[in-house]
């Protein structure tokens, strides 16, 4: 569904990514690992469209998006959870989660009841204002809003940070689902080790903007891994 070929992508004079590579596919998740400040966000920005590319290109069914938009990749079917959720906090749960129909025809504007199946404290909650709620409860609130749009493609950024260990555990079993239905690729960019290995299909590991390690859960060496994450 997603393949990333050869990718640099610049701030200014500065290179963050240097010729990285990452494939996705429906009924798996690719966890892109690696410290702080190694590319991994950046990375995730620019298969949605928020950074640019300098080198290379973004396939996403066979098409190359690389030029795209933002929007116009949400309406192909790309959705993102940003580090650090970017819920609006003046809104109501309920109009956050709207927002989720921007690149959806109207016959599809609605909230399906699966979303409060999987994150039913969102249900009691409509009508409070996004920032009233804790940090594991945005961080659903932010997953949610992301499912409305009927992603073909998922991507998380660190969806553990700043949260509880009981709404990471509610979070992790949310993930393996939507894999497991096997119509949906997730790309998850984690620092949490633990978290990561009980979800990844495959890894990429980013140091100072290059891929240092990447393959199948069953080809890389969980040691390696967690080496390159250590500070």
């Amino acid at each position: 569904m997603l393949e990333l070929s050869q990718v640099d992508s610049h701030y200014g004079a500065s290179q963050a990514l240097y010729n990285v590579g990452l494939s996705a596919e429906p009924g798996k998740i690719s966890c892109v690992l690696g410290r702080n400040g190694v590319g991994k966000t950046t990375l995730l920005k620019a298969l949605a469209g928020q950074q640019s590319i300098s080198a290379g290109s973004i396939m996403f069914n066979g098409k190359d998006i690389s030029k795209m938009s933002p929007a116009q990749r949400a309406k192909q079917g790309i959705a993102i959870v940003p580090q650090g959720r970017e819920i609006f906090g003046q809104l109501t749960v309920l109009e956050n989660l709207k927002t989720g129909f921007s690149v959806l025809p109207k016959s599809e504007r609605f909230i399906p009841d699966e979303i409060f199946r999987l994150f039913p404290v969102l249900k009691q909650m409509l009508a409070r204002r996004g920032g009233d709620l804790s940090g594991g409860q945005q961080q659903q609130l932010a997953i949610a809003r992301a499912l409305i749009m009927r992603p073909k493609l998922l991507m998380l950024d660190e969806p553990t940070e700043g949260i509880q260990p009981s709404i990471i555990k509610d979070i992790q079993k949310v993930l393996a689902l939507l894999r497991d239905r096997g119509e949906m690729a997730i790309v998850l960019v984690e620092q949490y080790f633990d978290f990561a290995v009980a979800l990844a299909d495959n890894y990429t590991v980013l140091d100072r903007g290059n891929v240092v390690l990447q393959g199948s859960k069953d080809e890389v060496d969980e040691a390696d891994v967690k080496r390159w994450m250590s500070v």
